[in-house]
C-alpha cells in the first residue's frame, strides 16, 4: 500500500486544499522510509500549552485523504484533552499507513522514532489504536520521546486503571448532576465493550452493588466478568451486541467503538446519561446537541477518559501512581464544571467542555511567552 508518491495530475487547487485541510494545525509532518515501507504523517494541532502529546494509531487507510482526516481529527481533540486534564501539554497525534497484523517490523518502528526525535521535543507519542507498548520499545532506542512504554522500562505501566478509575470519578459527578447523590449501587449501567477499561469499570459498579448490563463481541470477556460477578453483590446481565442501545438502564457506559452516538441509535436511547470511555462517540458533533433536546446528559468523552493520558503524560516526570490518581480524581471537578455551565447558560455539555478548554488555552497561552525563562520547571521533562 503506497499513498507517498508524486503525481502529474496534482494541480495547484490541490495543493491549496490540503494547505486549508491543515489550516487550524501548527505544523503537519509527511514521513516517508521506503527501506522499512513507512508511511506515516504527525499532526502537531497546538504548543500553546507546551509540547504536543498524542498516541500513534496504525490502521490499513483506504486512501492517504482517509489518514489525514484521521490525523488532524485526532490531534486537535487531543489539545482539548490535555486543557482539559490540566495538563502542561499540547495536542498532536501520529498516524502509520499499513496493516498492523502484516506491515510491522522493528525497523519500521525505529525509523519512526527518528522522525519523531527530528522535531526536538515538540512532539512526544506512544501507543495507540493498532500499535503496542513493545513496539514502541524499538522507537524509544531512536528516541526519547516517547510516553507509555513498559515498567521494565522505566514507564508507568498499566494505564486503564487511572482510564477506569476517572471514569468513575465522572460517574459519581454524574450522579451528583442526575439524581442528587453519589451511590453507585443506586443506578443501574449498561457496558459497550469490556476489555481493559470496560471490565474495570463494571467490576467496580458490581462491588458497589450495582445492575450492569454488558456487551461484548469478545465472549471471553464476558465470560470472566460472570465469574468475578458470582461472588460480587451487584446484578450481572449479558446482552447481545446490537441491544445494548435500547436496554432500560439509567446510564450508558460505551467503553468500545467510537462513533456510536448517532442518528440510529439515539432513537433507541432510553438512558439518563451517557459517560463512558470510548473515544469520538458522537459521530459528528451535532449529536451532542440532540442529546441535550432530549435530556440525555453527556459526559463529554475526552474528559472523561482522561486518566491513561494522565498518567503518560506525569510518567515524563519519572513514573508515581499516587500522583496520577490525586490527578484523576480532578476529573470529578472538572465533569462538575461542565455540567454545571451547561445546566446554567442552557447549552449542550459538548459546547459548555469546548468553552471550558478553550478558555484554559487562551489563558494559559500567555503563561508561555518569553518573558520567561525558556528551561520551564513544568516542562522539566526527559
Amino acid at each position: 500500500m503506497s499513498f507517498l508518491t508524486t503525481s502529474s495530475k496534482n494541480d495547484r487547487n490541490e495543493s491549496y486544499d490540503l494547505l486549508s485541510k491543515m489550516a487550524e494545525h501548527e505544523q503537519v509532518i509527511f514521513c516517508n522510509d521506503p527501506a522499512t515501507g513507512l508511511q506515516a504523517i504527525i499532526a502537531i494541532h497546538s504548543t500553546k500549552l507546551g509540547p504536543a502529546i498524542g498516541g500513534c494509531r496504525m490502521h490499513p487507510y483506504a486512501s492517504f485523504d482517509d489518514a489525514l482526516e484521521d490525523v488532524l481529527r485526532l490531534s486537535k481533540g487531543m489539545s482539548y484533552k490535555c486543557a482539559a486534564a490540566d495538563l502542561d501539554f499540547g495536542g498532536g497525534k501520529s498516524v502509520i499507513i499499513g496493516d498492523p497484523k502484516t506491515d510491522k517490523s522493528p525497523e519500521l518502528f525505529r525509523a519512526f522514532g527518528q522522525f519523531v526525535d527530528s522535531l526536538n521535543g515538540r512532539f512526544y507519542t506512544g501507543t495507540d489504536m493498532g500499535t503496542t507498548l513493545e513496539d514502541f520499545v524499538h522507537a524509544y532506542k531512536e528516541t526519547k520521546n516517547i510516553a507509555g512504554i513498559p515498567e521494565a522500562y522505566g514507564g508507568g505501566g498499566d494505564s486503564s486503571i487511572p482510564t477506569a478509575q476517572g471514569v468513575i470519578y465522572g460517574l459519581k459527578a454524574t450522579c451528583h448532576m442526575l439524581f442528587d447523590h453519589e451511590d453507585l449501587s443506586a443506578v443501574s449501567y449498561a457496558i459497550q465493550g469490556l476489555g481493559k477499561v470496560g471490565f474495570k469499570v463494571g467490576k467496580r459498579l458490581l462491588e458497589e452493588g450495582a445492575t450492569v448490563y454488558v456487551s461484548d463481541i469478545n465472549v471471553d470477556n464476558i465470560d470472566a466478568l460472570q465469574l468475578e460477578a458470582s461472588s460480587l453483590p451487584g446484578e450481572l446481565h449479558v446482552v447481545e451486541a446490537n441491544d445494548i442501545y435500547s436496554v432500560d438502564a439509567d446510564i450508558f457506559i460505551p467503553c468500545a467503538f467510537g462513533g456510536i452516538i448517532n442518528e440510529t441509535t439515539i432513537e433507541q436511547f432510553k438512558f439518563k446519561a451517557i459517560a463512558g470511555a470510548a473515544n469520538n462517540q458522537l459521530l459528528e458533533e451535532k449529536h451532542g446537541h440532540e442529546l441535550a433536546d432530549r435530556g440525555i446528559l453527556y459526559a463529554p468523552d475526552y474528559i472523561i477518559n482522561a486518566g491513561g493520558l494522565i498518567q503518560v503524560a506525569d510518567e515524563l516526570y519519572g513514573p508515581n501512581k499516587e500522583r496520577v490518581l490525586m490527578k484523576t480524581k480532578e476529573i470529578y471537578n472538572t465533569m462538575m464544571e461542565v455540567y454545571k455551565t451547561a445546566k446554567t447558560h442552557n447549552i449542550s455539555t459538548v459546547e459548555a467542555a469546548n468553552h471550558y478548554c478553550e478558555n484554559v488555552m487562551a489563558k494559559r497561552e500567555k503563561r508561555n511567552s518569553f518573558f520567561t525563562r525558556s528551561d520551564k520547571p513544568k516542562w522539566n521533562i526527559r
